[in-house]
């Protein structure tokens, strides 16, 4: 029989801040993993703490805690260290040893690693089965460049691909690099566990944004090579490239998105009494309705427009043709399918904080009934989490004073 060993829940310290590592560690609390996020001790002059985005949108609890902050660090504690001291560096590998880190990760620019004693070589050497997982613009290779989202989105062809087609660039609504960013340290890391318990050592995790982010490119860098001009990729607002018609359409009330994804559909629309008007010859094929796409989205829209949103999406509905509302962004919560399964925090004050789903529902968020700590104030645990590690309490005293902790 095989020898089954209890799952130890790992423990992380991640060197964080922004979006892109802080998304991936909140995947690691969706598993019930322990995440320490490390924070740097202030900065002379420097009015703020830790974290910038500490300090970006409304304040909610108290002066380091404002809205843009909460939602990916829920569930976590936090620390504060100075890297830059020899003495932060040793407790920093004090703590690995003592709690017996299993994971360290950072998006701190790489050009910084080992000044700071973080590069995996030197935590390796301190603990050789510790995953060690970087998140930076354009990977370790490139050490000196810093990781923007929307810096990203722009070199590496996304803006060129959002927008009205007779508009300027535009980035995509919401941080699309940083969240894959993160979704694929949270991807490899789990790789790396499950390498480590086949016998493997530790693992080195070097992710680049701009990798990433050309990745995702399937349907748009391959087809320049199969006879595409590149204008046929670029900004198409809310239409398709290739399946048409697929597009948003206004309506008396608002728009509607209707998607025609094959012949066979479109001929189940032109059936409706609502839509009998389209069926003409020269739009039964894709490449049909691709050559007169402009007159025929113009046509769709004098017939949507004409109509409530509602009794649209019902012979939608009837055709089996796939359609949606705009949904608004304050009604995204509301959603029936999207309610059930949102997580929730409460602030200080009080206040229940809905937050967003989990990409999977997971056993621990089950036990845990979708509640999570609130995120953690600026180095509230660093006592906690030294005292755990055998530090005592004088020896704490004498760190802070000489700026080693805060």
């Amino acid at each position: 029989m095989m020898n089954m060993t209890t799952f130890k829940r790992p423990t992380i310290l991640s060197l964080e801040q922004a979006l892109s590592m802080s998304y991936a560690t909140l995947r690691f609390v969706h598993q019930g993993w322990r995440v320490i996020r490390i924070e740097s001790t202030p900065v002379s002059g420097r009015a703020s703490k830790g974290d910038p985005n500490r300090f970006i949108g409304r304040p909610i609890a108290g002066e380091d805690r404002h809205s843009y902050y909460i939602a990916p660090n829920v569930g976590k504690e936090a620390i504060a260290l100075n890297l830059k001291t020899i003495e932060g560096q040793a407790l920093l590998h004090q703590l690995i040893l003592e709690l017996d880190v299993d994971i360290f990760c950072t998006n701190t620019m790489p050009a910084r690693h080992q000044a700071l004693g973080i590069d995996a070589h030197t935590l390796q050497e301190i603990k050789p089965d510790l995953i060690w997982c970087c998140i930076s613009a354009m990977g370790c290779a490139y050490p000196e460049v810093p990781g923007y989202d929307p810096v990203i989105q722009a070199l590496c062809g996304y803006m060129d691909l959002t927008g009205p087609g007779d508009g300027p660039p535009m980035q995509c609504g919401p941080p699309i690099i940083d969240l894959k960013a993160g979704d694929e340290a949270f991807t490899q890391v789990a790789l790396g566990l499950l390498e480590r318990q086949q016998g493997k050592t530790g693992a080195v995790i070097d992710i680049s944004m701009a990798q990433i982010a050309a990745s995702w490119l399937h349907t748009f860098l391959p087809m320049l090579d199969m006879d595409s001009p590149p204008q046929e990729l670029k900004r198409s607002g809310n239409e398709h490239r290739q399946f048409i018609p697929v597009n948003a359409y206004p309506t008396v009330d608002g728009y509607i998105y209707l998607a025609i994804g094959s012949d066979a559909q479109w001929q189940r629309l032109v059936r409706a009494a609502m839509f009998a008007s389209l069926d003409q010859p020269h739009l039964a094929s894709n490449e049909g309705r691709r050559a007169h796409k402009h007159a025929l989205h113009d046509a769709i829209g004098k017939i949507t427009s004409a109509y409530s949103s509602a009794r649209i999406a019902e012979v939608l509905a009837d055709a089996a043709i796939p359609n949606a509302p705009i949904t608004p962004i304050e009604g995204v919560m509301e959603l029936p399918f999207i309610a059930e399964q949102l997580l929730h925090t409460n602030a200080p004050d009080g206040r229940i904080i809905r937050l967003p789903p989990p990409a999977v529902a997971t056993p621990y968020l089950k036990e845990q009934r979708g509640q999570l700590s609130f995120a953690p104030s600026y180095a509230e645990h660093t006592e906690a989490v030294l005292q755990e590690a055998g530090i005592k309490p004088a020896a704490i005293d004498e760190l802070r004073t000489n700026g080693v902790i805060s």
